[in-house]
């Protein structure tokens, strides 16, 4: 998933392979996306980890990288993945340094002293625990729960297993006091996805993302795509009106994103009866729903059609006669 989805973008700053979130002013701040920002930073200060958890296109990356932003500190970031084990969250061992030392001061005497030590290399939860950094664990359901089992000491106890290290505390190292974690995961029914285990889930507060309300949505798309307020709003409704309870459809914010930006892009408007937005919308829309995917692609197009010639006006309506159109007033 990118890191730039729903609530806009997040400026990024990498110093020293360290990823520096700030705050952008193009970042959409509505009451939505406030209480959710303040509820999670208010766990960050209690100490606790956040979990937003949500469907995909929810904002989550980018809330992430707001509330670290926010929160201050540098973010150490992970990715999950299906083929990540353990060291690959900590470090390991890459193998051996030998040194020797030839003492020969005196010529008729020759001292010989061998040492050999292990190498351990830090990977990136290591890394943030020592330095405590912000972790931000994106989508890291992905990952195997055998896998995540290392968090567990860390969010708990504060400490951080590393049997491979010698002289760290027989291979536990403190975590540092300012490191804090934020984890975000997709449903269990994604593909590509795992079931979390309870001991893990109950080491961090969830925060369940629906859609965003109206308001936040059409700002977003409005920001994102730079198009008229009146005419993001059509988009904007448009992307609710298929995710409504009559239709059912799985669209997401980001599908609406691309159409404006597209049609933006075309420097076309969004009319019923313009082949192209029309076109523009199939492919941006795809087929998402259930419903859509036993149905077929016509009846996919005619739902489209339907949602567009409910809520645009026609491509040949004057300004006054636009206002008899299905959608919010828009201040």
């Amino acid at each position: 998933m990118s890191t730039q989805t729903t609530l806009t973008r997040i400026d990024r700053v990498v110093k020293d392979d360290t990823i520096v979130p700030e705050a952008s002013d193009e970042f959409v701040v509505t009451p939505y996306v406030k209480d959710v920002v303040d509820r999670a930073l208010l766990y960050l200060h209690a100490g606790y980890p956040v979990h937003f958890a949500g469907a995909s296109g929810t904002g989550k990356t980018t809330l992430a990288f707001h509330l670290a932003a926010q929160w201050g500190r540098p973010v150490t970031l992970m990715q999950g993945n299906e083929e990540f084990v353990t060291s690959d969250l900590t470090g390991k061992d890459i193998g051996y340094r030998k040194s020797k030392m030839v003492d020969n001061y005196i010529h008729s005497v020759m001292k010989t002293e061998e040492q050999m030590s292990r190498v351990w290399v830090d990977n990136r939860l290591t890394t943030a625990c020592r330095k405590g950094d912000t972790l931000i664990y994106d989508e890291f359901n992905r990952s195997r729960a055998e896998t995540n089992n290392v968090l567990l000491s860390v969010l708990s106890e504060g400490i951080l297993n590393l049997p491979g290290i010698r002289g760290s505390g027989d291979g536990y190292m403190d975590v540092h006091s300012e490191f804090r974690a934020i984890f975000t995961s997709n449903p269990e029914e994604y593909a590509g996805t795992h079931k979390t285990q309870d001991a893990l889930i109950d080491r961090m507060i969830t925060i369940k993302l629906g859609h965003p309300d109206r308001d936040t949505e059409l700002r977003i798309v409005q920001s994102r795509s730079g198009l008229d307020k009146h005419e993001a709003a059509y988009i904007t409704d448009i992307v609710r009106e298929l995710r409504g309870e009559e239709n059912k459809s799985k669209t997401s914010l980001r599908a609406g994103i691309a159409i404006a930006r597209v049609i933006k892009c075309k420097g076309i408007t969004p009319r019923f009866g313009d082949t192209l937005f029309h076109a523009i919308c199939y492919d941006a829309l795809g087929m998402e729903s259930a419903k859509i995917q036993h149905a077929g692609r016509s009846v996919f197009y005619e739902m489209i059609d339907d949602v567009i010639k409910q809520v645009c006006p026609p491509i040949e309506t004057s300004t006054g006669q636009a206002k008899s159109r299905k959608i919010k007033s828009v201040d």
